[in-house]
C-alpha cells in the first residue's frame, strides 16, 4: 500500500486496527512510534546497483498504558508533519512490529482493518546467478528407459 492510499483509508474509518498475518490483532493500545523514509542502496548477486525506499511505520505496545488508542485524525496528522518535514513522497509503506523478533511487513487494507502482510525475499538477478527460472519436472518411471543398467524387477539388480 502506498502512502497515498493509507491517508485516504483513513479519512473514512473510525478506528485504527492492525491485524497480523495470522489473523490476531495488534492491540488496541499501540503506538505509532515512528514515520520514517528509509532508502535502502545495494548491489544484488548479478552486480546490478539497486535502491529501494519505503515509508515506515513501526508500532509498538505499551504495558503500561492500556488506555491509549490512536484515532485516525492523529495518525494522518502524523503522517502529514512527516511528509513535510522528511520530504516523504508516495512510497510503498512498510511495517515493522516487535513479535518474537522485529518483523517487517507490507501493508494492506481489508475494508475495515489494515493488515500486515509477511514479505518474502527473492533472488533480483535470477538470469545472473544461474538459477534456472523453473525445476525440470521428470517422471521416475521415465529415468531408466534409456539406460541399460537400469534396476528393474527381475533384472538381477536388487
Amino acid at each position: 500500500m502506498k502512502l497515498s492510499e493509507i491517508k485516504n483509508h483513513l479519512t473514512a474509518v473510525e478506528a485504527v486496527n492492525f491485524v497480523l498475518p495470522d489473523g490476531t490483532r495488534v492491540p488496541e493500545n499501540f503506538h505509532v512510534t515512528e514515520v520514517g523514509l528509509i532508502t535502502k542502496n545495494f548491489i544484488d548477486c548479478g552486480g546490478t546497483v539497486r535502491k529501494e525506499t519505503v515509508v515506515n511505520f513501526q508500532l509498538w505496545e505499551d504495558a503500561g498504558d492500556q488506555d491509549h488508542r490512536l484515532k485516525p485524525k492523529k495518525l494522518l496528522d502524523i503522517i502529514t508533519l512527516s511528509e513535510k518535514v522528511l520530504g516523504i513522497e508516495d512510497y510503498e509503506i512498510e511495517v515493522e512490529y516487535q513479535g518474537t523478533t522485529i518483523g517487517r511487513y507490507g501493508l494492506g487494507f481489508n475494508g475495515a482493518a489494515f493488515t500486515l502482510v509477511n514479505k518474502q525475499t527473492a533472488c533480483l538477478a535470477l538470469d545472473q546467478c544461474g538459477i534456472p527460472a523453473e525445476k525440470q519436472k521428470v517422471s521416475l518411471s521415465a529415468i531408466g528407459s534409456n539406460n541399460s543398467n537400469s534396476c528393474a524387477p527381475g533384472g538381477g539388480c536388487c
